[in-house]
C-alpha cells in the first residue's frame, strides 16, 4: 500500500538524519558544512510534497525553511522540526487519505483524456476511458473502506458500496445506471452507447472524485 511505503520512507529519513555530522556555531545553531544535509533535505521535501501536496502548510513551511538554510546559516534544526511535524501528522492519521488523493489524480488524467476524445468525436474511445476510470475508482474506494471486491463485477461493487452506506442520495441513484453503460463499452457494443451516455459517466466520475477522493 502507498501509505506503508510512505511510512517506511519517513522512518528511513529519520534514521539518516541522525547520521549527519553537525557542529554548533557561535549563535548556538546546529549546522552542517558538508552536503549530506542537502541530500537529506531534498529527499524530505520530496516526501512531504508527495504526502501532503503542494498547498499544505507542511510542504510550504519546509520549502521556505530549506531556501533560508541554503542562503544563510545552514541551520537545519527548523527543517528537522517541520519534518517531524509532518511525520507525526501522517502517522497519527491527521491528513486526508493519501491513497485516495493520489488515485484521484490518476483517475482525473483518465477523465481529461476521455473528455478530449469525446470533443474530437471519438465517442467509443471516450466511453472506454470513462468507464475504466469509473470502475477502477469504485473498486479502489471500496477496498480502502474495507470491502472485499477483488475480482468482483462492477455491479457487485456497486451493490457492496450501497449496502455499506458509502454512496447515498443522488449519487446512489445515478450509480445504478453506470454498470449497463460500462458493459456496453467493455463489450464493444458501440451502437448502444450515445454521446450523452458517455457524458453522464464523465459527470458522475468527476463528482465522485470531488466528493470521495480528496
Amino acid at each position: 500500500m502507498m501509505q506503508e511505503k510512505f511510512r517506511t520512507r519517513f522512518q528511513e529519513l529519520t534514521d539518516s538524519f541522525k547520521e549527519i555530522q553537525f557542529i554548533t556555531d557561535g549563535f548556538g545553531f546546529k549546522v552542517s558544512k558538508d552536503g549530506k544535509w542537502q541530500k537529506w533535505a531534498t529527499s524530505a521535501e520530496n516526501l512531504i510534497r508527495a504526502v501532503f501536496s503542494d498547498n499544505s502548510p507542511h510542504y510550504i513551511n519546509f520549502k521556505d525553511q530549506y531556501s533560508q538554510c541554503k542562503r544563510d546559516s545552514l541551520n537545519v534544526e527548523a527543517l528537522e522540526s517541520i519534518f517531524h511535524s509532518a511525520k507525526e501528522d501522517f502517522e497519527g492519521g491527521y491528513i486526508f487519505n493519501v491513497e485516495l488523493r493520489i488515485s484521484g489524480e490518476v483517475f482525473g488524467d483518465f477523465i481529461a483524456l476521455s473528455r478530449q476524445a469525446l470533443s474530437e468525436g471519438q465517442k467509443d474511445v471516450a466511453a472506454v476511458l470513462a468507464c475504466a476510470a469509473l470502475e477502477d475508482a469504485l473498486k479502489r474506494y471500496a477496498e480502502i473502506n474495507g470491502l472485499a471486491v477483488d475480482d468482483k463485477t462492477m455491479q457487485d461493487v456497486v451493490n457492496a458500496l450501497k449496502s455499506a452506506g458509502l454512496v447515498a442520495g443522488a449519487q446512489k441513484s445515478l450509480l445504478d445506471a453506470m454498470p449497463r453503460i460500462r458493459n456496453f463499452a467493455m463489450h464493444a457494443e458501440w451502437s448502444k452507447i450515445s454521446e450523452p451516455d458517455v457524458s453522464s459517466v464523465l459527470g458522475f466520475v468527476e463528482q465522485f472524485l470531488l466528493t470521495k477522493f480528496v
